[in-house]
């Protein structure tokens, strides 16, 4: 019994580690004291929370201490390089992934040193794909589908190329949706995009992106929320962006309950008749616990405006984490209903694979991708360029 209890500790120190890696990387700035903030609601409250009045909500909302301004404060690096005026999306696409498509190609050249195609050749374009962070599982169906016909035939470099980036537009194809904001069914009331994702990935650059996409090229009106209160530089990146956009914004003070931030907005964007509400969230809180309390508590008080509300939850990731990126999606999949990604920085990374790694076990449509910090260098996500660029091969 005693071994039992002693096995079942370390399998739980385990996971606790395993969920901190996750969401506090290394290069993070340490985490500041705990500010004792209480994301849980009354019991009281609990019990007839749908009996309430608008008054009683945001009494109960506004009770969080004000957390002292750390370094962690400072505005998000996102890491990326301003390719907005090189040419078309297509060669901005191609320039963004080219450490990825370096890896991939100079990798094939290595291996293809002779003309047949033999189990060595495929083990080794296995190991390479792999190494591209594809993850085994996507390795394993690529090289198999390649091998098919052409075990024991000549092939060349850019007949495997081919290949490849045709079976990787077919696992790609079924996730490339882009965000549609539709009416909502109650006919009243803007569209609710719930934006999360640890710091650091770009999540405010991508709500500001995000809405200057929507105004400019869909014609419609945005406002944006500040739901990070955590962070007082989220606020001010989304304050700029705001100006940018001409998008209002919705904030609080710095420690202000993001719940009663995003009710209150909610509210102001439906008075206003905004079409699309979009609303930023903390990533960073002292731990798992708290960061899931915060996002269910949002989608809780958001729910007793609507049912249906959020409409959507995007989750941001960095493509320089790679495999992180595997576990990032798994974990915030546990907090929330995740409905869609928006990926960042895969110019600044050679691991553009984990993307087709993430489509092929997750599923979960891929709405934009980002390869710079300009606005026009976040894109709606297509199956068939992104393929073919990751792969050196030009447009068909």
């Amino acid at each position: 019994m005693v071994f039992w209890r002693k096995k079942k500790n370390i399998t739980t120190q385990e996971r606790d580690e395993h969920d901190e890696r996750i969401l506090h990387r290394p290069s993070d700035p340490a985490l500041e004291p705990p500010t004792e903030y209480d994301s849980t609601i009354d019991p009281d409250f609990a019990q007839h929370e749908l009996c309430e009045d608008e008054a009683e909500i945001l009494e109960e909302l506004d009770e969080t201490p004000v957390p002292e301004r750390s370094a962690s404060d400072a505005p998000e690096d996102d890491g990326e390089d301003d390719h907005s005026s090189e040419g078309g999306w297509l060669s901005r696409l191609s320039a963004g992934l080219s450490k990825s498509t370096h890896r991939m190609t100079s990798g094939l050249a290595d291996i293809v040193t002779k003309k047949k195609l033999d189990q060595e050749m495929l083990d080794q374009l296995e190991e390479l794909l792999i190494e591209a962070d594809l993850g085994p599982k996507t390795a394993a169906r690529l090289v198999e589908e390649l091998s098919k016909g052409r075990f024991g035939k000549d092939i060349s470099d850019e007949e495997i190329r081919e290949a490849l980036a045709q079976s990787i537009a077919a696992i790609l194809a079924p996730v490339a949706q882009p965000l549609v904001t539709q009416k909502p069914a109650s006919g009243a009331g803007p569209y609710v995009v719930l934006v999360c994702g640890v710091n650091g990935v770009g999540k405010t650059t991508t709500i500001g992106k995000l809405a200057e996409n929507l105004k400019k090229m869909q014609g419609l009106s945005v406002m944006m929320a500040a739901g990070d209160t955590f962070r007082a530089a989220a606020t001010e990146q989304l304050q700029i962006w705001a100006k940018r956009t001409g998008a209002p914004l919705i904030a609080k003070e710095t420690g202000a309950d993001a719940a009663a931030v995003a009710y209150e907005a909610y509210g102001q964007a439906k008075e206003k008749g905004a079409d699309v509400l979009l609303i930023d969230t903390a990533g960073r809180l002292q731990n798992k616990k708290n960061l899931m309390e915060e996002l269910q508590k949002i989608v809780r008080v958001l729910k007793k405006q609507d049912e249906a509300l959020p409409h959507s939850v995007i989750l941001v990731l960095d493509a320089t984490m790679g495999q992180n990126a595997f576990s990032q999606l798994e974990t915030f999949k546990e907090m929330v209903d995740v409905t869609g990604l928006v990926v960042t920085k895969l110019d600044g990374s050679a691991k553009g694979g984990v993307l087709v790694g993430l489509a092929d076990r997750f599923g979960v449509p891929v709405h934009a991708i980002g390869v710079g910090e300009g606005v026009r260098d976040m894109q709606p996500f297509s199956a068939d360029h992104y393929a073919r660029s990751l792969l050196g091969l030009g447009e068909r």
